[in-house]
């Protein structure tokens, strides 16, 4: 079998790769280790039958907004975007909550003090996020097409979010802010963490925090699907573990981790590119719980049973807090949760009447602490009530994620570290970081953009290849 490309991990990265190159007149073949396309954007009952919850990604703001799928006929695929009532919220202790939604205005109502601070900075955000955008999602070691816009979004992203957030006039912005920091899985004393939260800032007041009907799954159902309407083949249960594992091909596109990639390529890698993947830093890994609810989490503050994502964590100290000592390899009693409750937007998700959340936090690396007490406490804490309406729950440390998944190392979902130079130097400091040689290539959530559910990663290797071997 020759073909013009073989793409490696039918994730979402990988998809799009082939479709990328699909779309260019390319033959592509996909592999898959696992029985099923995904990657870390499946779903699976992994609680009881007719919850379905998601396996690895779930909200995915990134993945409406990405411009590798704008303008892909992915509708004609099953995939429809759900669209909750407010986009995320973060609970405070006495009932109190600070929620995002995507009218600006109604958000900046809700923040007090804080509230005009928040309309001028999200109004420019969602202004110029056309602009933003071509320089965020793609490779940031090159000029920008819109140098005085980055320059400003520069200057406050590559603050810590805790400087960033100095002089609030009350807990509510600072605090809503931290929970979209809160996504670097760094300390928010730590440069660029700002950036996160204004990305998602962004993102919020334009295409929101949507996510796929039917769950995760829906979305990579619907690229695979298409992806094989253009022509390209998909092979499951093939695991590719040395070089020989690959069709003939003209280019090689890996949607793994660095570290991965330099297993199977062996001595094709320059010496010190070899052993800079192989020793790829990753970070804090990830403890999820799927519940399954006999009604919808009872939040003290009743605005947060309208918004698809939930950041629990407290005020912006008690978050800093928390990721603070998961950098510092603890385990906090208080951890930052991330929960998502789709089945408010989406009736498909779980029995009438019953609901299905998502939940994680952050643990370090390879963490075999059973991290289930304290993440429900932490929910329970701003819920009252919550215990009584778990039906059933599932837990799913680290290391089974990675079990599950060969790319999330220790449990980490990112693709590496973002401490150092690590948000930038992914895998490695260079204009063109998706190409490692002349017919090899790299796309994955250790190349820029990162992590998050966009495919952004796959389509800038594919471009890659096309500019170069497959031109």
């Amino acid at each position: 079998m020759t073909v013009d490309a073989v793409v490696v991990g039918a994730g979402p990265n990988g998809l799009t790769a082939a479709i990328t190159l699909l779309r260019q007149g390319r033959s592509v073949v996909v592999l898959e280790q696992a029985d099923v396309v995904g990657g870390a954007c499946r779903s699976a009952e992994s609680t009881l039958p007719g919850f379905i919850h998601d396996i690895g990604a779930a909200v995915m703001p990134l993945g409406v907004a990405s411009p590798a799928w704008r303008d892909l006929p992915l509708e004609e695929h099953g995939l429809q975007w759900v669209a909750p009532p407010a986009e995320f919220g973060q609970p405070l202790d006495g009932g109190r909550a600070a929620v995002a939604y995507r009218d600006i205005g109604r958000t900046a109502d809700g923040l007090g003090a804080d509230g005009q601070r928040y309309r001028k900075l999200a109004e420019w955000l969602s202004r110029d996020w056309d602009k933003i955008e071509k320089s965020v999602l793609g490779p940031l070691i090159r000029v920008p097409r819109h140098p005085l816009t980055m320059a400003r979004f520069g200057l406050r992203g590559v603050q810590p979010a805790t400087s960033f957030l100095r002089g609030s006039g009350d807990d509510l912005y600072p605090a809503l802010l931290a929970g979209c920091a809160a996504h670097a899985v760094l300390p928010l004393e730590k440069p660029l963490t700002a950036s996160f939260g204004l990305l998602f800032l962004a993102l919020t007041h334009n295409s929101g925090w949507q996510y796929p009907k039917g769950g995760a799954g829906a979305l990579t159902g619907a690229l695979a699907g298409y992806l094989e309407s253009l022509g390209g083949e998909i092979k499951l249960g093939h695991t590719v573990r040395a070089w020989g594992d690959l069709p003939d091909h003209r280019a090689a596109i890996f949607s793994t981790g660095p570290s991965a990639l330099a297993t199977v390529a062996g001595d094709r890698l320059p010496h010190r590119m070899r052993k800079r993947f192989s020793r790829w830093r990753y970070g804090p890994g990830a403890f999820r719980v799927d519940f399954a609810l006999d009604g919808p989490i009872p939040w003290t503050a009743l605005s947060l049973s309208q918004a698809g994502t939930v950041h629990v964590g407290g005020t912006l100290a008690q978050v800093a807090d928390a990721e603070r000592k998961v950098a510092d390899g603890k385990h906090p009693d208080n951890p930052f949760v991330l929960v998502a409750q789709p089945s408010i937007a989406d009736s498909s998700r779980a029995p009438s009447g019953k609901h299905a959340v998502w939940a994680y936090c952050h643990v370090p690396n390879g963490s075999d602490v059973d991290m289930t007490e304290r993440l429900t406490n932490q929910i329970e804490r701003f819920a009252p009530g919550f215990r009584d309406r778990i039906l059933a729950a599932h837990s799913i440390p680290p290391r089974e994620l990675e079990a599950m998944n060969p790319n999330l190392i220790g449990g980490d979902v990112g693709g590496g570290s973002h401490d150092g130079l690590g948000l930038v130097a992914r895998p490695r400091l260079s204009p063109r970081p998706h190409r490692v040689t002349d017919r090899l290539f790299i796309g994955s959530a250790s190349t820029p953009p990162g992590g998050g559910v966009h495919g952004m990663g796959g389509y800038w290797a594919a471009r890659a290849a096309l500019a170069g071997a497959l031109k």
